[in-house]
């Protein structure tokens, strides 16, 4: 019988391997979702979002970490973290006493919530969800960013300036139709008198 160049110890791992890449389905990423851009007001509160997408059932050893990186900084702080049940909150940082977990990661939730927003709280947040066995993925991002008042939205302006602009073409109509109106009466009244 003719040898092709590969023994049977060979064969039996290569087969298995084989085997298994067919049978087993490819491992996915979690996938972590947040807002691109946030905004908030000083004094109040805001509510940092994170909800995610995992291939397999959440487990009771399901983690959601969030940090964050001050604007114009290299610093990465933690300032969150949950696992195994337990939220534990970050009790001597810059967000001492002002943070609050709402997430629910049995329903992909890994929100919380920021109190009483100062300047200092401008920058980039990440969450981050591991979902053992789906731990590999990217974590996702959100910028805050922390005004004296909120910022005025272009869509609200553009229509504060259309509705001003209606506004100020219907008093004119209403003006020229008035002062036509007298015109007319007027031209009625001396016609009548050269009568």
């Amino acid at each position: 019988m003719a040898s092709f160049g590969i023994s049977r110890t060979h064969c039996t791992p290569l087969a298995v391997t084989l085997l298994l890449a067919l049978v087993l389905p490819p491992a996915l990423a979690i996938e972590v979702y947040t807002d691109r851009e946030v905004y908030g007001t000083v004094g109040s509160k805001i509510t940092l979002s994170c909800t995610f997408w995992s291939s397999e059932w959440i487990s009771d050893d399901i983690s959601v970490s969030w940090h964050f990186q001050p604007e114009n900084s290299r610093d990465t702080y933690s300032i969150f973290h949950y696992a195994k049940g337990q939220p534990y909150i970050d009790d001597d940082g810059i967000f001492k006493d002002r943070i609050e977990w709402v997430g629910y990661p049995k329903s992909k939730d890994g929100s919380i919530v920021l109190h009483n927003l100062e300047y200092t709280d401008n920058g980039t947040f990440t969450c981050d969800v591991k979902n053992p066995p789906d731990v590999v993925g990217k974590s996702s991002y959100v910028h805050l960013l922390v005004h004296d008042k909120a910022p005025a939205r272009a869509g609200l302006i553009l229509g504060i300036i259309i509705a001003a602009a209606l506004v100020l073409v219907i008093v004119v109509a209403v003006v020229a139709y008035l002062i036509r109106c007298c015109w007319v009466r007027r031209q009625a009244r001396v016609a009548r008198e050269l009568r």
